[in-house]
């Protein structure tokens, strides 16, 4: 159990870092009445979101792998999973997601912003950003949606390849017993995951979708603040 709890110990880090980023600024807002920030503040924020929340999504790829290893070679499970390869892979999530964060805030850099805006959100995003700038967006629009379908699409799928491979071996298992067992020990990564990736197509269908400002903000609350408070109960349990 070595590996997933040194995994959990850094998802448990990326989940306290990523509300940090949003949540105590939303209740000092609440508190004051002002819904001020300064411009570098909230390019901090969105530098700081975007790395926790691409750290979180990247781990939970590793953490898919680790129940693969598990349950499809458990005799290697030691041998592959060993303390090299989990640093390695935690290191390179990291890494990652510092290079996609400070890509995105190099680009919103770049744009020539009005004097007078307005963010109708509780935390700087980086979509409510780009049309609030007044210069030609169109770069920014093709790195955020080559980078985001990059770094979401291609997590989700190594997920889905690694449960593929999962449910293959365990309809493989004769007793039933063997079945619960082997599934159970997923059950708590494949609930984290749903609600991540639930809450995520949440947010995107909103924004996409001809919805206010307020729906996008609810949507937004779920994946900020809901989903990382729910990961902890859902390990404990």
């Amino acid at each position: 159990h070595e590996p997933m709890y040194y995994l959990l110990c850094n998802l448990s880090l990326a989940d306290v870092c990523f509300t940090s980023t949003t949540v105590p600024k939303m209740l000092v807002n609440i508190q004051t009445h002002s819904k001020a920030i300064a411009y570098a503040g909230c390019i901090t924020q969105m530098g700081f979101s975007f790395l926790f929340g691409v750290l979180d999504d990247l781990l939970l790829t590793v953490m898919a792998y680790d129940r693969f290893v598990a349950i499809c070679h458990p005799l290697h499970y030691t041998v592959i999973m060993n303390p090299r390869l989990c640093g390695l892979l935690v290191l390179l999530s990291w890494i990652m997601s510092a290079l996609y964060s400070l890509l995105q805030c190099l680009m919103v850099l770049r744009l020539s912003l009005c004097p007078d805006w307005e963010i109708p959100h509780f935390f700087c995003e980086l979509n409510q950003m780009t049309q609030l700038a007044c210069s030609d967006t169109f770069l920014n629009d093709l790195v955020m949606y080559f980078a985001a379908g990059l770094l979401g699409v291609g997590p989700l799928a190594g997920t889905l390849y690694s449960y593929s491979k999962i449910v293959s071996s365990v309809r493989a298992i004769p007793s039933t017993q063997g079945k619960y067992k082997a599934f159970s020990t997923c059950a708590s990564h494949l609930s984290v995951v749903s609600l991540f990736y639930g809450t995520s197509l949440g947010v995107y269908l909103s924004s996409a979708g001809n919805h206010g400002s307020h729906s996008r903000a609810v949507a937004s609350v779920m994946y900020t603040v809901v989903t990382p408070m729910l990961n902890p109960v859902i390990y404990g349990i």
